[in-house]
């Protein structure tokens, strides 16, 4: 890190060319120079991190920077960037402002999150007092100061905005792709949604100094930076200047290992990497996408297929931050109203980009993400769970009241060995890690085993053991996923929760209950005992419904009382229930105009 103090140049005019300090008398930036100090931060280098006390405010004068937190579960999550022209550290140095023990002196309070640099960057520090005196010339300022701070508090749950990057990184990983022609195509589908865009590339940006990407970014909505992955200069100053590198792929070709050469670059070490695979009409497979997340580092994948204008509008969405997430919860049979939800979404011309869900749920997403149309996903759902029940090759319980057997029969059927990497769109489901009491979140693996996973409720089928982890029905712990969808893409999230249960256990079933053997011998195999619905209800009753209505964007809830979670006959009544509840919250929105480009 180069310092320069405030003797070492001449401070005044670098602090009157902060936006934020404009209307500062001359004389108090002068005085407040004498506490200010100038920094050089290269990428990838930290401002400070969360838990360092400060008694100084910072101001971004070129580059960016950005915002992390750590989560309980120690993942280092991306809250959001700070650009030029903005304040940082300004909660930790007014709060530690504050006498807060009681001794009559201000006490120096840690830093919540942790803020480095996404770019090589230059920073300007003022400690306390010298803010104090710009302050007292200009009273104004500290009310400025609030409202960036209650601003940046609100933005906190508006992950949207705060994280939005807008400087991508698109690098050719062949001679063969025309990386400038994808490139104009995204600029094009982003300005049928409105957006404008610039694209640079070698050209035009190399040897620019840090202040001429600054000036992009400050003229145009999304800049797009092009190069071909290569040691040349430009190519190092493209993707350590990009907010997210976006590697582009044939997906007829297999990766060199490693991919990307070795650098210093914020957006590789913070993982913020995709994968862009390229499809041709009657390609060879080469290779599987995961080969090329494994090469890349990338946590991402997106398919673009030149016969399919869609793949690039949908690219150009998630670019723009305009792209749809769909979250379904689980719920048995009740899933089934998920199906009507997506029949709605494209009835009104709402696009879905990426979907996940839980148990039954991420059964139905996985559906979405293979690209079926309505017609195929009934035909699939029916064959695999309405014809008869999933759940009936019953048998004297020693991990689960089901051996399993049917269920891994038509996953198979119905989704062969398909990988996650390889699905129409992004996608995730979530299991239950009994080992370790966590949940997990898939995102890679074969799918089938992802959903046995993911529907495995305990006590009815048997868990599923994956490298030494017992995993169950991701419903005992996040039966509704929004938090995950607002982490793996920015856009709007619209969830579809089926949790909440009207219809009630019939309480003769569990007075003087007949034995196993007694219940077949009167009811047949075909039926669940009692004790079927109780494991299934048991098993998320632990999550109260609601639990993430208040961070989706659109709440569908439908009306499914009179269905329960064994009725896997009740597919019409369900399907129609979902329809309805997803018309009814969406037909007055505004989600097709904003997510749909303009012919």
């Amino acid at each position: 890190m180069a310092l320069f103090s405030g003797k070492d140049i001449e401070i005044v005019p670098t602090l009157a060319s902060i936006p934020f300090l404009e209307d500062v008398p001359r004389r108090a930036l002068k005085a407040a120079g004498r506490d200010a100090s100038w920094y050089s931060l290269p990428a990838g280098w930290p401002l400070f991190k969360a838990g360092e006390v400060s008694d100084s405010i910072y101001f971004v004068l070129s580059g960016s920077l950005g915002a992390f937190r750590i989560m309980p579960d120690k993942r280092s999550e991306f809250i959001g960037h700070i650009r030029a022209g903005e304040p940082v550290g300004e909660m930790a140095m007014l709060q530690g402002g504050i006498d807060n023990d009681g001794d009559g002196l201000p006490d120096d309070l840690p830093h919540k999150s942790s803020v480095y640099a996404l770019r090589d960057s230059e920073v300007l520090q003022i400690s306390r007092a010298g803010f104090e005196r710009l302050t007292k010339a200009e009273p104004e300022l500290l009310s400025a100061m609030i409202r960036v701070i209650l601003d940046r508090l609100l933005e906190g749950s508006n992950r949207i905005r705060r994280s939005a990057p807008k400087v991508f990184a698109l690098v050719a990983t062949s001679p063969t792709i025309d990386i400038e022609l994808r490139a104009k195509s995204l600029m094009a589908s982003l300005a049928k949604l409105g957006v404008k865009a610039q694209i640079v590339g070698e050209t035009e940006g190399d040897d620019k100094p840090s202040t001429f990407f600054d000036q992009l970014e400050a003229n145009n909505d999304i800049v797009i930076l092009t190069a071909a992955v290569s040691d040349t200069s430009w190519y190092r100053l493209s993707i350590r200047q990009a907010d997210r590198i976006w590697v582009v792929g044939r997906a007829d070709a297999r990766p060199s290992y490693p991919l990307l050469p070795r650098d210093r670059s914020p957006a590789r070490s913070l993982k913020l990497v995709d994968v862009v695979l390229i499809h041709h009409d009657g390609e060879r497979k080469a290779s599987r996408p995961t080969d090329w997340l494994d090469a890349s580092g990338g946590a991402r994948v997106f398919h673009w297929n030149d016969i399919d204008r869609s793949d690039c509008d949908r690219l150009a969405r998630t670019v723009a931050g305009r792209s749809v997430g769909l979250v379904m919860s689980g719920g048995g049979a009740r899933a089934y109203a998920h199906i009507g939800v997506i029949k709605a979404l494209r009835e009104l011309g709402i696009p879905i980009d990426f979907v996940g869900g839980t148990s039954m749920g991420a059964v139905i997403a996985a559906c979405c993400a293979m690209g079926w149309s309505d017609d195929e996903i009934e035909t699939h759902i029916r064959k695999g769970f309405v014809s008869s029940n999933p759940l009936g090759d019953w048998n004297m319980p020693v991990v689960g009241m089901v051996r399993g057997h049917r269920v891994n029969t038509r996953l198979k059927e119905h989704f062969a060995d398909i990988d996650i990497s390889e699905l129409k769109l992004p996608f995730f489901a979530i299991s239950t890690n009994l080992t370790d009491g966590s949940f997990r979140v898939h995102r890679r693996g074969r799918l089938r085993d992802v959903l046995r996973a993911s529907i495995s409720l305990p006590g009815i089928l048997p868990p599923v053991v994956d490298d030494g982890e017992v995993l169950v029905d991701g419903g005992v712990l996040n039966n509704f996923p929004v938090d995950i969808m607002r982490e793996i893409h920015r856009g709007y999230v619209i969830g579809s929760d089926v949790t909440r249960i009207s219809k009630g256990f019939n309480a003769e079933d569990f007075i003087n209950p007949p034995s196993f053997l007694g219940w077949i011998f009167k009811h047949g195999f075909s039926n669940a005992p009692p004790i079927a619905g109780l494991l299934m209800r048991t098993a998320t009753l632990s999550q109260n419904y609601g639990t993430g209505h208040e961070t989706v964007d659109h709440l569908i809830t439908p009306d499914l009382k009179d269905v329960e979670l064994r009725d896997w006959k009740a597919y019409d009544v369900a399907v129609e229930a979902g329809y309805a509840a997803a018309m009814a919250a969406l037909k007055d929105s505004d989600l097709a105009a904003t997510t749909i480009a303009k012919p």
